[in-house]
């Protein structure tokens, strides 16, 4: 592969990623518009429905009047007939058979509406009631997507909660350093100025001879000549 079909690649990948992250980020929008798509469609269908229902009741209607008609002129032929007429039992006969040819057409007419009209209810039922599932689904979806950024908001604050907590307890801990730090000073302050106290009060009491200095070598001999003569 060369360099600039990898480019291309990498280029075509990047912008899939891109799209597929446009696509996470408003799928609920993208929900809920598929959603008003699929309701729109649902209604011209059951529009449609509609119009086929009517088109079958019209048709279903011109079929009993053919029917009746059919009766009624079954009637005028055997008047016609019981009279001896047999030229209008004859005229009414041939009305009789374009009534007859009539019906037959009206029927399937009828027919084919009640099949379509009988397959597209059974469609627009199941497209319904799917709808309707996919409807209690997405409100399903959007209830947990709120409760999972809940989640993640509680998450989110608990986390920098912590966060400035462990800030908080180092603070703590270099001020109670810093504090314990001057109070070892202090101490050793106090300490020093004891003792140079000490050392001042003792030179003042040696030259006001209270306090006598050191023995002298002549005091230690006459000490040693003491104890060997006993």
């Amino acid at each position: 592969m060369s360099i600039w079909r990898k480019v291309t690649t990498a280029v075509r990948g990047g912008v899939s990623e891109a799209g597929e992250a446009i696509v996470d980020n408003q799928i609920l929008r993208i929900l809920d518009q598929e959603i008003r798509d699929a309701d729109k469609e649902l209604g011209k269908s059951k529009d449609a429905l509609t119009g086929i229902i009517a088109k079958r009741k019209l048709a279903d209607k011109k079929v009993e009047s053919l029917k009746s008609s059919l009766t009624e002129y079954e009637g005028y032929a055997m008047q016609a007939l019981d009279k001896g007429d047999d030229a209008l039992a004859t005229e009414v006969a041939e009305k009789i058979a374009g009534l007859e040819t009539e019906l037959m057409g009206e029927e399937g007419v009828a027919k084919s509406f009640a099949v379509s009209e009988g397959q597209l209810r059974k469609a627009v039922s199941h497209t319904d009631a799917n709808l309707k599932r996919l409807k209690q689904q997405v409100d399903t979806v959007k209830a947990t997507e709120k409760v999972q950024k809940a989640q993640a908001a509680v998450a989110a604050r608990h986390s920098g909660a912590g966060s400035s907590m462990r800030s908080a307890l180092d603070s703590l801990d270099r001020l109670k350093t810093k504090q314990a730090e001057r109070a070892a000073k202090f101490e050793a302050a106090s300490e020093l100025a004891e003792s140079t106290e000490e050392v001042s009060l003792d030179a003042k009491l040696k030259a006001a001879g209270i306090v006598g200095g050191g023995a002298s070598g002549g005091d230690v001999l006459a000490r040693l000549k003491a104890k060997r003569g006993r």
